[in-house]
């Protein structure tokens, strides 16, 4: 940033909507007042969705960082007034059950809640009616309260908020279309705005933040950034009068309620109902027809209710609220709003121009939230309030910014956004996309394939239908049951008895080369890199703050040659920032060139050995060593390590030569009893092994030393980014990840549970499986470090019962690492 005062850069936030606003407000309060924010509409009702949103704020989400933002929202609208006018009504929300399916889902979030600290109650039909009146008891089964919850008064929000950034210097200019966004040399420069008689102005620039809401797309164009975000329309209607709420003088008192089970909300208004519905067939609209302000009857963002789309909705909240039946639709719009493809927002910096920011997708729910992220992000360098890998604008594959995937997926989350969704439902299309070269021999096998960033991977394998036979896999619940088979148990148990083959193709991998590369390395990872060549190192990437931004592993395959197995395109992403200018070291994805099997079990040498010349003793190839070899005739890069715990290698070739090694590996291996492995096995064995997996069980807001990865850091090795943060810190930590088993096999659970000590909730669990070889289900859990203590029993929130937990010593499995560092010889 080249203009940098006592104000801060120069500044442009495109849109002045509630995250508009929230960022103006949120910036200048931590002394960036160079700020200009731009609207094509008149401020405070621009025109946007926040100009229309009904404002029901329903803090709890299965994603711990969408429920801090929901709930940094609700505290700071609760704190804003506007000439004495609330920014925020705390009526309480409620959520309603009408089928055993949906009261066992409100128990699975409220246990959400309990994991991520917000308040909530289960109510009986009988407490149901009685805080929403309206609503007969005999039609539901029970419901949730969560008192916070309430409206947001949108568009008081925004003029509260920019108040108050003027104040402070912001600049807010409306009626501004951006018409263009200027970059010089890879980085913003300016903003050129203008609209009807008014002339075309260019604002200079050294950070530009794009939260123009529905029009995020039309905008991130200008600065070549493909935004994966589809507007679509919603069915928002409010009836007239209902009889029994004649004499409601005050706006709301009644609380928001969710019939999620027929994709329904209301919220009253005075003696009215608003009634919004998810249940209609989904209308994506193209950013580039959305219609000018000047010529839009109510607004750009509200076009004209269609009836009959309505009708089921309006039937239905007549048998669920009778007291509408005396009551007509007064007024209703199909308003527009943002989908993605995953339910998340987008946000952060264009992979492509330097200072191009997007803050997109969010909706008043998370609004503030998200305004006080981005600002953290922007003045310090990272966000602390909350952990946003789930959130980056850069998360996708190249495949899921093609324009007909975003629009699939924008419609099909429309459909779903209030479905009952598993933690393994895959996506139903677009499928398949991505296939490995082991596709065709794992379907002859009769694969039963989930989705994985595109990738159909086997989650287990009919054909190992014949392991079961004299032995009894444990059945889990039905909740877990789900995507499961009890071949996966038997899959499991095989690994440790013979050797299995696992594809592991969906691993990103990344190459690192050029003089500089070894230098790139060793400032961007926690482990040494300056080993010989065919060292191989796990380790960690890490952010400013020493937060984990990934784990992974890195061979050194020659002497200006790395390989990375990295988590995702995040970690593409990071090493593209860090890059040195010299043009010295090139980072290059290779993951859809190449091709992976895992090939682990005792008797993983016997099956390797006599394929090749290399030798594969345990002398000859050491844990954690990598060599080039011939498996047949295929060339291969072989990693000697194992993410199930056992002896074997990750073979690595071309994706042309794939279907060869599959084939060399499986008919030798006929003699040994090889089997092919799905991810319900490779779970379960990881978590026996005490394997970390990043995002799942540990995220940028944990550090090394309270992930139980200490190991990873050399802090011996010369500076490293967050080296200084994780020296501040310390290795003290107040926390830790910790290792629970279950005793009962139908109590396995699925992760993001509370876990509770007596009657207080404590942490919540992040990966769990069933152990097939210790005979025990496995969770892992967040948890104060005073509770880490072996043999502590505590107890697990499953929904409506609690499950016993111990706390126990890990590695669950072979602790002296014995059957990894195997030392028996090919026979």
């Amino acid at each position: 940033m080249e203009h940098v005062d006592a104000t801060g850069p120069r500044v442009v936030v495109i849109g002045a909507g509630v995250v508009g606003a929230a960022l103006a407000d949120e910036l200048s309060a931590r002394g960036w007042t160079d700020v200009t924010v731009v609207d094509q509409g008149p401020v405070p009702a621009t025109g946007g969705s926040s100009s229309h949103a009904p404002g029901l704020v329903f803090q709890i989400n299965g994603s711990k960082t969408m429920t801090q933002m929901a709930r940094y929202t609700v505290e700071k609208l609760g704190s804003l007034d506007l000439d004495g006018e609330p920014c925020f009504l705390q009526v309480g929300g409620l959520e309603v059950a009408t089928t055993p399916e949906r009261l066992a889902e409100l128990h699975r979030r409220h246990g959400w809640a309990t994991s991520w600290g917000v308040e909530s109650r289960l109510l009986t039909p009988a407490e149901c009616a009685d805080l929403f009146p309206l609503l007969d008891p005999g039609a539901v089964l029970g419901g949730l309260h969560i008192p916070t919850d309430g409206i947001a008064k949108a568009v008081r929000a925004v003029e509260a908020q920019l108040r108050r950034a003027r104040s402070r210097g912001v600049r807010v200019l409306e009626r501004r279309e951006v018409l263009d966004i200027r970059v010089e040399d890879g980085r913003v420069a300016a903003v050129v705005t203008g609209q009807g008689e008014i002339a075309a102005e260019v604002i200079p620039a050294d950070v530009v933040v794009c939260c123009a809401g529905i029009w995020g797309p039309k905008v991130a164009a200008m600065a070549g950034l493909p935004l994966p975000l589809t507007p679509l329309a919603h069915q928002l209607a409010w009836t007239g009068s209902v009889p029994d709420l004649k004499g409601h003088t005050e706006e709301a008192t009644l609380p928001i309620l969710r019939h999620q089970d027929a994709d329904l909300y209301y919220r009253q208004r005075f003696d009215g109902v608003g009634i919004g519905s998810y249940g209609h067939r989904p209308m994506p609209v193209r950013p580039e027809d959305l219609l000018p302000v000047d010529e839009a009857e109510v607004m750009p963002s509200v076009l004209a209710f269609t009836p009959g789309d309505f009708e089921d909705a309006w039937a239905e909240t007549r048998r669920l609220l009778p007291g509408t039946r005396a009551a007509e639709i007064g007024e209703g719009i199909n308003g527009v709003f943002s989908f993605t493809q995953d339910h998340m927002p987008l946000l952060g910096e264009s992979p492509d121009v330097k200072g191009f920011w997007v803050a997109e997708a969010v909706w008043v729910t998370h609004s503030a939230g998200v305004g006080r992220a981005m600002a953290e992000w922007l003045v310090d360098g990272h966000c602390s309030s909350f952990d946003l890998h789930e959130c980056d604008v850069n998360r996708f594959e190249p495949h899921q910014l093609a324009p007909d995937y975003v629009l699939a997926r924008g419609c099909r989350n429309f459909v779903e956004v209030y479905d009952i969704i598993h933690p393994l439902q895959p996506m139903e299309e677009p499928r398949p996309l991505r296939l490995s070269p082991f596709h065709a021999r794992q379907r002859e096998l009769d694969a039963y394939f989930l989705e994985a960033a595109g990738w159909e991977r086997p989650q287990w394998y009919g054909a190992n239908a014949r392991l079961l036979e004299g032995g009894d896999v444990p059945s889990p619940g039905d909740w877990a049951a789900r995507h499961w088979s009890p071949i996966v148990g038997a899959e499991a148990r095989a690994s440790r008895e013979t050797v299995a083959l696992y594809d592991m193709t969906a691993l990103k991998r990344l190459e690192v080369t050029g003089p500089g590369a070894l230098a790139f390395l060793q400032r961007l990872t926690t482990g040494q890199m300056d080993k010989s060549v065919g060292s191989v190192t796990y380790c960690l990437l890490l952010d400013v703050d020493g937060g984990i931004r990934s784990d992974v592993t890195v061979a050194r395959l020659g002497r200006d040659t790395f390989q990375v197995g990295a988590n995702g395109n995040l970690d593409l992403d990071w090493l593209h920032r860090h890059l040195p200018e010299d043009g010295s070291v090139v980072v290059r994805d290779i993951t859809a060139g190449t091709c992976c099997l895992g090939v682990w079990g005792p008797r993983a040498r016997d099956l390797v050995q006599p394929l090749t010349g290399a030798d594969f003793s345990n002398e000859g190839f050491r844990y954690f060593r990598a060599k080039k070899a011939y498996v047949g005739a295929v060339p291969v890069t072989a990693l000697r390590l194992s993410y199930i715990g056992e002896l074997g290698w990750e073979l690595y070739t071309t994706a042309d030569l794939g279907a060869k090694l599959w084939d060399t590996l499986w008919e030798a291996g006929q003699e040994h009893g090889v089997i092919a492995g799905g991810r319900g096995a490779f779970a379960s064995l990881r978590l026996e092994k005490g394997y970390r997996s990043f995002g799942t069980d540990m995220t940028f807001e944990h550090d090394p030393y309270e992930a139980g990865l200490g190991f990873a850091v050399r802090m011996d090795k010369g500076d490293f980014v967050g080296r200084a943060a994780l020296e501040r810190r310390g290795a003290n930590v107040r926390r830790r990840l910790t290792c629970l088993t279950i005793d009962d096999p139908a109590d396995v659970v699925m992760g993001r549970e509370p876990v509770f000590d007596g009657d207080t909730g404590v942490g919540y669990v992040t990966s769990a499986a069933f152990g097939y070889t210790i005979g025990k289900g496995i969770a892992y859990a967040w948890l104060p470090a005073a509770l880490a203590t072996p043999g502590r029993t505590l107890e697990i929130g499953y929904f409506d019962r609690r499950v016993p937990a111990v706390v126990a010593e890990e590695p669950l499995f072979d602790p002296a690492m014995e059957r990894l560092r195997g030392t028996g010889e090919a026979r």
